[in-house]
């Protein structure tokens, strides 16, 4: 094939557009490959749709090679799935609802676990039918509050998601660790660096979970990796290593103690340091808990207020504390809740007050290193005073434990000795054990082998097929425009013609044809007007990974290929560039 930009629908941009916040979203836009129709809603223009359906190509391509089954649901969805399953109220105001002519309740489809188990449910009767595994490459909507990053957060996205149904949990295994190497193979024919991590699942439900993030410095997923061994997590899945509990027959009883002027974490050590020195060591911010009050806002409305304990050296990671309660929302505990309870003594709460056994009956759960046995400085419930030796078990039990509080570079890691370092990511995969959830909520059993009737298990596994193009933008590109992986780029060869010599073009055009009898994919610069600087920055810009310039070297019979990613550039004889450059598009 061969693209003459001469007549080709697209228009190089020289400035980023104004609501550009990552490279990705800045330079597909100057390169003509989306536009913007909406917010966190994008046009595919040529160039992109074709980067797009080379990414679909290399996942269905890898998806029916491990045997799953394509099939194609509706966009429009009813609402009496999602009823059954009780996400129609989970999602909250997370999907898209419109009603019919006729009043009948639909919703623009986030993900489609139910519609793929009611088919399987209308087909399949007996375990004889099972492992089935099925997908779909599918326009996918959710009404994001706040789309971002281009095609990274957008409200409407093509996702390819794909299930696999069992009779047993050993048979998930087996599906899981399937799709698992399938999408390493998937990645690596992608081109750009990833890396697996645990993670959770969210208002999905189920188990086992694994991540597939592309690494970029400025991903909105933050994970870790331990210095010893290969374990890896994004940091809402992240489980703190509880201290085993400690022996506190010699703690002194706990004791109410003035700390006026002490608002701030760093103001309250400094006096106790002064006025209550410890023997063994100073005072430090861990040894106080602080008590943070947040409310949940669950799908049905419903708003609870919840204290999450926590040492005072630490913050509660917001997403981290969003990621263990999914599809609960959490919001800021304001002044109208502390008016609602006034045992609650701003500044100045402690496990006192907290718990459901308690007075303000407010459920108290803590940071997994709050065990029994440590000794802690908390508030008193009262004004301007602290308590000194607060023992956990002893003086105070809460209601339960979460993993709230943010994980920082050098923390131990949970599986070895070695300690834990961050780094930042995008989700471009994630592969997870739904169990039995759906299958419950709507019915789906088989008859075992022995003529009994059992539920079936599902997994689930997704790729962001158009955040993809994103990812990659993001992970490849230079100072100058985008540099494409060969694998997903939108022609094999940039082929630029320049000057004003007939023969020039001619010479172009003999070697676009021979380039495109070869099987190559040609775009070709053919515009007789533009300047060759112009034509030399938009083949930087649009990133093809081979620029090829007819033009001056050509009275000495030859052309300039130039590699895109590397800058590296080498004369070819005219004679034999098509076959060098087949040899170059091939590997």
């Amino acid at each position: 094939m061969i693209l003459r930009m001469s007549s080709l629908f697209l228009r190089t941009l020289r400035d980023d557009p104004v609501d550009a916040e990552v490279p990705s979203h800045r330079l597909l836009v100057r390169a003509g490959y989306i536009r913007r129709a909406a917010p966190g809603i994008y046009s595919w223009l040529p160039l992109g749709l074709r980067v797009l359906r080379r990414i679909e190509g290399i996942v269905r391509e890898e998806m029916d090679a491990m045997g799953a089954q394509e099939l194609q649901f509706p966009a429009l969805l009813p609402r009496e799935p999602y009823e059954a399953s009780g996400r129609w109220t989970e999602y909250g105001d997370g999907i898209f609802r419109l009603k019919d002519r006729k009043g009948g309740d639909y919703l623009l489809g986030p993900t489609h676990e139910e519609l793929f188990t009611l088919v399987v449910k209308d087909l399949y009767s007996s375990y004889k039918d099972l492992p089935v595994w099925l997908y779909q490459i599918q326009t996918k909507y959710r009404d994001e509050a706040r789309p971002r990053a281009g095609l990274l957060r957008g409200r409407e996205f093509i996702m390819k998601d794909s299930y696999s149904f069992d009779s047993s949990d050993e048979g998930l295994d087996k599906s899981y660790a399937a799709h698992r190497q399938a999408y390493v193979k998937i990645f690596d024919r992608l081109g750009f660096d990833y890396v697996i991590v645990k993670a959770t699942a969210g208002a999905m439900g189920g188990s086992k979970s694994e991540e597939f993030l592309a690494t970029a410095a400025n991903g909105e997923d933050t994970y870790v990796r331990c210095s010893n061994c290969d374990y890896a997590a994004n940091v809402e899945a992240v489980q703190v290593r509880a201290p085993q509990p400690r022996a506190y027959d010699d703690v002194p009883a706990a004791h109410a103690e003035r700390t006026p002027g002490t608002p701030t974490i760093g103001t309250l050590v400094d006096h106790l340091n002064e006025k209550f020195p410890r023997e063994d060591r100073p005072w430090h911010a861990g040894d106080t808990l602080k008590n943070v009050l947040v409310v949940l806002r669950h799908p049905d409305g419903t708003r609870e207020p919840v204290a999450i304990g926590l040492p005072g050296d630490r913050e509660v990671d917001e997403k981290r504390l969003g990621g263990q309660l999914e599809p609960i929302e959490v919001e800021a505990f304001d002044e109208k809740d502390f008016a609602a309870n006034p045992h609650l003594v701003k500044g100045y709460i402690g496990p006192g007050v907290l718990g459901e056994k308690n007075p303000s009956g407010i459920r108290y759960l803590v940071d997994p290193r709050i065990v029994e046995g440590t000794r802690w400085v908390t508030g008193a419930d009262v004004d301007g005073s602290h308590v000194i030796d607060l023992v956990a078990g002893r003086d105070f039990t809460p209601d339960g434990t979460i993993e709230a509080a943010e994980v920082r570079d050098g923390d131990p890691c949970p599986r070895c000795e070695g300690t834990l370092e961050s780094a930042r990511g995008i989700e471009m995969g994630h592969i997870f054990q739904l169990g039995r959830k759906y299958a419950e909520a709507l019915d789906l059993r088989v008859l075992d082998e022995n003529g009994k009737l059992v539920t079936v298990t599902m997994g689930s596994y997704g790729i962001g097929v158009s955040r993809a193009v994103a990812a990659i933008a993001e992970n490849t590109h230079d100072d100058l425009g985008l540099v494409w992986p060969r694998e997903v780029a939108p022609a094999d060869v940039h082929l630029v013609a320049t000057g004003k010599d007939e023969a020039v073009y001619e010479a172009a055009r003999t070697l676009a044809d021979e380039l495109h009898a070869r099987g190559l994919t040609v775009l070709y610069d053919d515009r007789p007007k533009v300047s060759p600087g112009v034509k030399f920055k938009d083949a930087e810009l649009i990133g093809v990974p081979t620029i090829v310039v007819v033009g001056k070297g050509l009275a000495d019979g030859v052309v300039e290929v130039k590699d895109r990613a590397s800058g590296e550039r080498e004369n070819v004889a005219v004679d034999a560039a098509a076959d060098r450059l087949r040899e170059v598009a091939r590997g």
